[in-house]
């Protein structure tokens, strides 16, 4: 049985390090797989009802309390963790400066602390494990590119059918669009009529619609879709997509309303699969565009410039 222990001293940078470098929980959790190699471990922890720093602090804690189990993964963590490359990628989001500052500053107070920890390990033993934490990340950002290109191909495919193949054809790529953000749809979307319904959970509980017709989406398709929005509880949200845009007579009803439903076109969708920004980080940046300016339409190209 071993004797070797983490101090408590250096778990509360180690949560810090954790919390700033991986603003998104998707990105958190591919990395902690990355370190842990035990998926079901990393499960277990409410991924879409708790905040980040609640799910830190539980699996942070649960590898201390017993390391007669966990010891080695716990130490996997802290030194994955204290060696994460420049977070560069935080200088993309919004007040990305501040983050990336911060990302910087913890990661280097938990570099402090662990150096009698890399001692309990051969050079031998520690390049393997960097050589193996490199593949498990190169390998799921491939995985990603790969599947990007795939609904890329699909998404040019569907503007040349007709219609009605085109909106059951829609209806299939934003099931598996959503899905490949790990965004928890209620129910697969489905194609009603002439639009695609559906609900899904991000930060929040939101209800979708989004239709392709040949012309801009006028003003009375979102009235119909506010009186829906106001049949549900108050803190409901809605994210109407349509994919040919929406007419001037649209922004001018919605300025006259609470903000409760953002918009996006078909420009939007190009960028993500283009790899531009994810998913997540658009329906969060419209979403504070929305709350700051009541502006429920920002193209993801002006996020991007």
């Amino acid at each position: 049985m071993t004797t070797k222990r983490i101090s408590p001293a250096v778990l509360h940078p180690l949560k810090e390090a954790l919390i700033y470098a991986y603003w998104f929980k998707k990105d958190l959790r591919a990395f902690l797989n990355s370190c842990l190699n035990d998926r079901a471990f990393v499960a277990q922890f409410d991924w879409e009802g708790q905040y980040k720093r609640a799910i830190v602090d539980q699996l942070v804690d649960t590898l201390a309390a017993d390391q007669h189990r966990y010891f080695d993964e716990l130490l996997n963590l802290i030194l994955a963790t204290a060696d994460i490359p420049d977070p560069a990628h935080l200088k993309r989001l919004d007040d990305g400066e501040s983050k990336y500052a911060n990302a910087v500053a913890a990661i280097k107070v938990l570099s402090e602390s662990v150096g009698p920890y890399r001692l309990l390990r051969s050079e031998h033993e520690e390049a393997a494990r960097r050589r193996e934490a490199d593949r498990v990340r190169a390998e799921s950002f491939q995985a990603m590119k790969a599947k990007l290109e795939e609904l890329k191909q699909k998404f040019h495919e569907i503007h040349t059918l007709a219609p009605q193949p085109r909106g059951y054809a829609l209806e299939a790529f934003l099931n598996q669009f959503f899905a490949l953000f790990d965004i928890d749809a209620k129910a697969p979307f489905a194609l009603k009529g002439e639009q695609i319904d559906g609900a899904f959970t991000f930060e929040g509980e939101y209800i979708l619609e989004a239709k392709w017709h040949q012309e801009k989406t006028p003003h009375g398709d979102l009235e119909i879709f506010y009186g829906k929005i106001g049949r549900r509880l108050d803190n409901t949200l809605g994210l109407f997509i349509s994919m040919n845009g929406f007419q001037d007579t649209v922004f001018e009803m919605a300025r006259q309303r609470r903000p409760n439903v953002i918009l996006m076109d078909g420009g939007d969708l190009n960028a993500v699969i283009d790899g531009r920004l994810e998913l997540p980080d658009l329906l969060r940046r419209k979403r504070q565009h929305a709350a700051r300016t009541g502006e429920v339409f920002v193209s993801a190209y002006q996020f991007l410039a």
